[in-house]
């Protein structure tokens, strides 16, 4: 494979180039590369199935879809949903803009590393994204009584939660999710993103449809291509009241669905058993993949209930090196996680996939990580393309948006001989209803901003990894500001701030634990919403994530509905 194709990932700020580009790009004949980076299921549509939809190839593509009503009844029989609760949209994507633009005020929390559309979406429209950051000593679970905390803290209107969180898979029991719903009751918007969450085997019944439909301020996103191994058709759908999916069902266009996807939602019912075993095929292969690739020396593998698994390379070892050499020299495409807000190229994320093909996964990663010699050597950071993804999606957090979600006020120093840092007084305004931006910000330089993070001890193999230490928050310092007494940043305090605020702490620097045990779900003091730029109890801001960066049962023939789907098969 020719060299020049991983200068296709220079280029992408926050996903990794399409198999169709990698494929051009490398001008070579045939299949592409054994693909442990798109999260499909490579069970579904079985061959019968494509060799139907390739017979009627010119129907599809001639002719219009039936309207967008047409095709979700039809899904909504399927899975025993009531019509008035559920929104199809082109992608899950699509449906992500659209409660971005009608359903979020002013402020979104998200944990991070996650799904990146949920950072990037609300921060393009000038909304405000509180970012709670995994910690990777807790093996990236999600706390969610520190969650509620912190989004208390921070005076979030709306929050999301991804059940499994892509990239890590950490999964969140029902009960809790449910319990987490009713504690964020006087939100304007809880969105639990489930669409992984048919690759889970830890419930019977994870999901939390039901719940969300009969809940004011609650949306479920379900994802299709994902689980039927179909990206490239692009369908999704959102479950919740019928006034929250009818607010997002008017939006839509009448054809957003097309005919590919009209096709495979009227061939589901006749496929039902076929769909519950290649889920049930997955979750097998995700357990061998772990144990084989646990094995191999320096390598930690985190628990996963999604279709892909989270590891983290030996200490030494780079991701951009390793996904490059993975390419061209074995032809197997990998995800480096380092352009996932919280994450850093040190991350990889790898789809399951059927055991011949992670056989040859882990003989490339014993040969590019330890070389002739196992465990004699591993790649350093000069190798490979010398380039992180990562940094282009931190730095763009840091110029254009400082966790506000407004565009950077930087550009009013245009002739100013002091880049980088806003001059003009005057209060910043975006786009959205978040809170202004401080009329001046210091940005820190891409190449230098925030010093690296500190090595950490090696791993242990799955399936958990060994609490990684971290140094001691580094306290930050007021600048002095023309007033006879400046006021202290950070504060959470919905106070204006100075003229000039600190730069931003190390990314080393974990969120402090709350003093004391974590409190329950059940009301807590309020500290009022918190300033762009400052860091809310027990959050950072986004430029200080640098670095570390129902209803009835199953149907006759076969198929699982939303609640089940198809966990007894």
């Amino acid at each position: 494979m020719s060299g020049n194709v991983t200068s296709l990932f220079r280029s992408t700020a926050a996903h990794s180039p399409s198999m169709a580009a990698l494929t051009r790009e490398s001008g070579e004949a045939g299949a592409g590369p054994v693909d442990f980076c798109i999260p499909c299921n490579p069970y579904f549509p079985t061959p019968a199935m494509f060799e139907e939809m390739a017979g009627r190839l010119r129907d599809i593509v001639t002719y219009y879809p039936s309207s967008a009503d047409t095709i979700t009844a039809e899904l909504c029989s399927l899975l025993q949903l009531p019509p008035q609760c559920v929104a199809m949209g082109n992608g899950s994507t699509e449906l992500i803009t659209w409660i971005d633009h009608l359903l979020v005020r002013e402020s979104l929390a998200v944990p991070v590393p996650t799904f990146g559309r949920w950072t990037d979406q609300p921060m393009e429209t000038g909304k405000r994204v509180d970012m709670f950051p995994l910690q990777e000593a807790s093996g990236f679970a999600l706390d969610l009584a520190r969650y509620a905390e912190f989004v208390r803290a921070r005076g979030t209107r709306a929050v999301v939660v991804c059940n499994p969180n892509n990239p890590d898979g950490g999964y969140l029991h029902k009960q809790a999710l449910v319990q987490f719903m009713d504690a964020m009751a006087d939100r304007d918007l809880v969105v639990v993103d489930e669409s992984f969450l048919e690759f889970a085997d830890a419930e019977s019944e994870p999901s939390v449809i039901q719940e969300a439909m009969l809940r004011p301020n609650v949306v479920v996103l379900r994802s299709l291509g994902k689980n039927f191994g179909l990206h490239g058709i692009r369908f999704g759908y959102l479950v919740a009241n019928p006034a929250l999916a009818g607010r997002v069902r008017s939006m839509l266009p009448k054809w957003n669905l097309n005919s590919f996807a009209e096709h495979v939602v009227f061939m589901l019912r006749d496929h039902g058993p076929e769909y519950a075993q290649s889920l049930h095929q997955v979750r097998r292969d995700r357990l061998e993949m772990a144990a084989r690739l646990s094995a191999l020396p320096g390598l930690t593998v985190y628990p996963s209930q999604g279709n892909f698994l989270f590891v983290r390379l030996p200490v030494g070892a780079e991701g951009t090196a390793v996904r490059d050499r993975m390419l061209t020299e074995h032809r197997v495409l990998v995800r480096e996680c380092g352009n996932k807000i919280g994450s850093s190229s040190r991350f990889l994320r790898l789809v399951v996939r059927p055991q011949v093909d992670v056989r040859r996964l882990v003989s490339g990663l014993e040969q590019v990580l330890y070389g002739a010699g196992r465990g004699a050597a591993v790649p350093g950071p000069a190798t490979g393309t010398g380039y992180s993804s990562g940094t282009a999606a931190v730095d763009r957090l840091m110029y254009e948006t400082n966790g506000s979600g407004m565009r950077a006020i930087t550009a009013q120093t245009a002739g100013t001989g002091a880049p980088g840092i806003a001059a003009a007084p005057a209060p910043a305004t975006g786009t959205g209803t978040g809170m202004p931006l401080p009329a001046a910000v210091p940005v820190a330089p891409a190449a230098a901003a925030v010093p690296g993070p500190a090595p950490v001890a090696q791993p242990v193999p799955y399936p958990g990894p060994v609490p990684v230490p971290h140094p001691a928050p580094v306290p930050q310092q007021p600048v002095p500001a023309p007033q006879p007494a400046p006021m202290p940043v950070p504060q959470p305090a919905p106070a204006p701030m100075p003229q000039s605020v600190p730069a931003p702490m190390p990314a080393a620097a974990a969120y402090p634990p709350p003093v004391g045990p974590a409190p329950p779900f059940g009301p807590t003091p309020s500290f009022g919403p918190t300033p762009p730029g400052v860091p809310a109890r027990g959050g950072l801001t986004a430029a200080q994530v640098r670095g570390t960066n129902g209803l009835e049962s199953v149907p006759a023939t076969g198929w699982p509905n939303a609640a089940g789907m198809g966990q007894a098969g």
